[in-house]
């Protein structure tokens, strides 16, 4: 429980250098790589490419390192995510409100991070098998809702929220700061985080103390569905349109940026802005890629020499 507080309350300490992840390192890498490897790499409106391309994957990267932290894992985010994303396109559509919109995708969201949530902390059973089940699930509901076809029609008022700027800075990434600063708020400065490190760190400590791990992994698993809901909004107005596959295989990125980003799947051990680091490694790899040419199904492939990499540094970096 110390060894979660310490890192919990005192995130900056004078080893701080040794505790970069290797993400940081590959992701100097790739930057410097891509902008002699590519011509337009560094131009301004590829980086703005890259933040605005970022925060969809931030969104769910957030609250996927809070799971993990509690040595748990959520494969269904991105059918959710797809999911709640046709929900908010047909409500929107239909109610011609794009509140009511967002308010149905985000009570899709939670209802399924509150299903995730009971059958891990009720049930006992394994993370990886019940959102493996609730991502069939969703994926199912998603092509039977659509007949596999996407809603289209979106109202002017959600794709503003992807296309539009406040002080010259995109919304995107405007709405993608705010939800940093939130989680990593919830995580250093709450009893709420403090749980969460206990329930990867030292689950029979948070007993002791009177806390429900029970009702704490419900709540966690409930946290993500909810940040899954209010993405929807984001991908929703940037395709323009609702499609059943559109972020199917985001939970793979996701998952990938906070591996990277140095948090560990067991001891609730983790670092917030290496998650940030980690969505960015992922934002420039696959925007280096496209600029390369470099098919989507390779792209993936990519993706996982980047994890490799980025552990394999950390390792050599650790004292034997």
């Amino acid at each position: 429980m110390s060894a979660a507080s310490d890192r919990r309350t005192s995130p900056i300490q004078p080893s701080l250098l040794g505790r970069i992840p290797g993400v940081a390192v590959v992701l100097v890498a790739l930057v410097l790589g891509f902008a002699f490897g590519t011509a337009n790499f560094f131009s301004p409106g590829n980086i703005a490419n890259i933040l605005m391309q970022s925060t969809i994957l931030l969104l769910i990267a957030l609250p996927m390192t809070v799971i993990i932290l509690t040595e748990g894992l959520d494969l269904s985010m991105g059918a959710v995510l797809t999911f709640a994303s046709i929900v908010l396109a047909a409500v929107t559509v239909g109610s011609g409100s794009a509140l009511f919109g967002l308010a149905a995708a985000m009570l899709v969201g939670l209802g399924f991070g509150l299903v995730n949530g009971s059958l891990v902390a009720l049930l006992n059973l394994p993370p990886f098998i019940v959102t493996l089940g609730t991502l069939g699930v969703a994926q199912g509901l998603s092509l039977v809702v659509t007949d596999g076809q996407s809603i289209v029609g979106i109202p002017g008022d959600v794709r503003s929220v992807y296309s539009g700027a406040t002080l010259g800075i995109p919304h995107p990434v405007w709405i993608a700061a705010a939800a940093y600063l939130l989680v990593h708020a919830l995580l250093y400065h709450t009893r709420f985080g403090t749980y969460v490190f206990a329930l990867g760190g030292n689950r029979e400590a948070l007993k002791l103390a009177g806390v429900s791990d029970r009702a704490m992994l419900i709540a966690v698993y409930a946290f993500g569905g909810l940040m899954a809901g209010f993405a929807a909004l984001l991908m929703t107005a940037r395709m323009n349109s609702a499609h059943p596959t559109a972020g199917l295989g985001m939970e793979f990125d996701a998952i990938a940026a906070v591996a990277v980003g140095g948090t560990s799947f067991e001891r609730g051990n983790g670092w917030l802005l290496g998650t940030l680091l980690g969505v960015l490694a992922v934002g420039v790899l696959r925007n280096g890629l496209n600029l390369l040419a470099v098919p989507s199904s390779a792209q993936v492939a990519c993706i996982g020499l980047l994890v490799i990499l980025a552990l394999f540094i950390d390792g050599l970096r650790r004292p034997s």
